[in-house]
């Protein structure tokens, strides 16, 4: 039987449908004076083909809705969208300004604008594909600027650093974390003193944790060491508009305006409400452009200006992407109290009311609260072995009632386990990340969904 969708979703689609439609006949009215050459199309084929798409896209998780809150996918906002479909009627290439005249200003514009959030006076960058291409970037830039010399990051940092030093054929450690899934300082401090170190990576929201590392104590260690500092903010880094953070992760963000730290990445198709794929990466020293000299023998031709290409290693790039994030922020300001920072501030405090009700539940141990909006937790069990098993159980069941939540592995000193047999040193826990505005208000639904398939799978609240 067909589920209809509810009516507000149906006037939602034509509202967007309608305004995609005008803002098309404005832009088609710049090009009114081209001569006809209209392109024919089978409308029936396509429609039947739509059709066919339609049903494969409904194999997936209900990505957009409130109950899904496990990996972090965000659903881009209706002005990103939008933007996208409209760019996509002239596929810009914003390699070149050949290729994309007015969507290279507006990506610019837009990477200014983000450099601004962070409190950059200058800068360097540009969008990229997303977190990986950007980081590799900002690897290259520092091996080009050290060569041989060591890149370090956290044991929690994204897996792809390691991959990406490996790629570029520079050296790499990784250096312990804390409980909270933050990097170690002294033991920072200690690979620091054996010296050969050329970059350290600081994770601002780990992906497993939503864990932000020490960047003000990292930065303080310069003082004794030489060593340039390279903030992965690809998760966390619209985070420093959020009102509602502890003072510890508050003075790591901190250390991001001033020139602390030479480069960072973000990515806007995570919390900046745009679609996959759309990274940025940013030099604090515009000066770094320089290692990206190179002639084209066709490309740069019709402009005198800096193209886009010239400062990336990246070559063919949507310009679609750009005029979507241009669009987000033009509307959505990435500033300090504005409308887009408190949907930041309510995904945390939805993060913080779930993590406060496990913490008092006695079936559970937890992980400490949540930095960001991303927070772990995994059933109390004899050992660690039947505690993963009953997270798989638990994650089973939830989305048997439309509650889906994500599975991790983590280091069991993460958690506050107590007499639990520690067979294992990880364990499988359970992860959300509560990263839309609305699931502050899904908190109860979403606990009450959990606290009844929890005791499905065995365990039994104790009053």
């Amino acid at each position: 039987m067909r589920r209809a969708a509810p009516p507000a979703a149906e006037a939602a689609d034509a509202g967007e449908l309608e305004t995609l439609r005008e803002a098309l006949e404005q832009m088609r009215a710049g090009f009114a004076a081209l001569p006809p050459a209209e392109h024919q199309y089978d409308q029936a084929a396509i429609a039947r083909v739509l059709s066919v798409v339609a049903q494969r896209l409904r194999d997936n998780y209900p990505y957009f809705h409130p109950l899904y809150a496990g990996q972090m996918l965000k659903p881009p906002h209706p002005v990103a969208r939008l933007a996208y479909a409209l760019a996509l009627s002239l596929n810009p290439n914003n390699h070149a300004f050949d290729g994309g005249r007015a969507s290279s200003m507006m990506e610019k514009e837009a990477v200014a604008e983000l450099a601004r959030m962070i409190g950059w006076d200058t800068h360097l960058g540009h969008l990229c594909g997303g977190g990986t291409m950007a980081n590799l970037e900002a690897l290259w830039v520092a091996g080009q600027l050290h060569p041989g010399a060591t890149i370090l990051a956290s044991t929690q940092a994204h897996y792809t650093h390691r991959r990406l030093t490996a790629l570029l054929g520079l050296p790499f450690e990784a250096i312990p974390c804390d409980r909270r899934g933050r990097m170690d300082v002294a033991a920072l401090a200690r690979r620091l003193a054996a010296g050969g170190v050329g970059t350290v990576v600081a994770t601002i929201g780990t992906t497993a944790t939503g864990a932000v590392d020490p960047l003000a104590e990292i930065v303080d260690l310069r003082t004794r060491y030489n060593f340039r500092v390279h903030a992965d903010a690809a998760y966390g880094g619209y985070f420093l508009l959020a009102d509602n953070l502890e003072e510890e992760t508050r003075a790591a963000y901190s250390r991001l305006s001033g020139g602390d730290v030479a480069s960072l990445v973000i990515d806007p198709h995570k919390h900046g409400l745009q679609p996959y794929g759309c990274g940025c990466v940013l030099f604090h020293d515009p000066s770094v452009g320089r290692l990206y000299r190179h002639d084209s023998p066709y490309t740069y031709y019709t402009s005198a200006d800096l193209h886009l290409g010239e400062i990336g290693l990246e070559c063919s790039r949507p310009g679609a992407a750009a005029v979507a994030l241009w669009a987000t922020q033009r509307l959505l300001p990435p500033v300090r109290g504005g409308e887009f920072a408190t949907g930041l501030a309510a995904g945390r405090s939805a993060a913080l009311a779930l993590h406060a009700r496990l913490r008092r539940d006695p079936r559970f141990v937890v992980a400490a609260p949540p930095e960001l909006d991303i927070l772990v937790w995994a059933p109390r069990a004899a050992r660690v072995s039947d505690a993963s098993a009953l997270s798989r159980r638990i994650f089973a069941l939830a989305a048997e009632r439309d509650l889906h939540l994500a599975l991790a592995s983590l280091p069991i000193h993460l958690f506050d386990t107590g007499e639990m047999a520690r067979d294992r040193d990880t364990m499988i826990c359970l992860r959300s990340v509560l990263m839309k505005p609305e699931h502050r208000e899904w908190v109860d639904r979403i606990w009450t969904i959990l606290d009844d398939v929890t005791t499905a799978a065995g365990l039994i609240r104790r009053q």
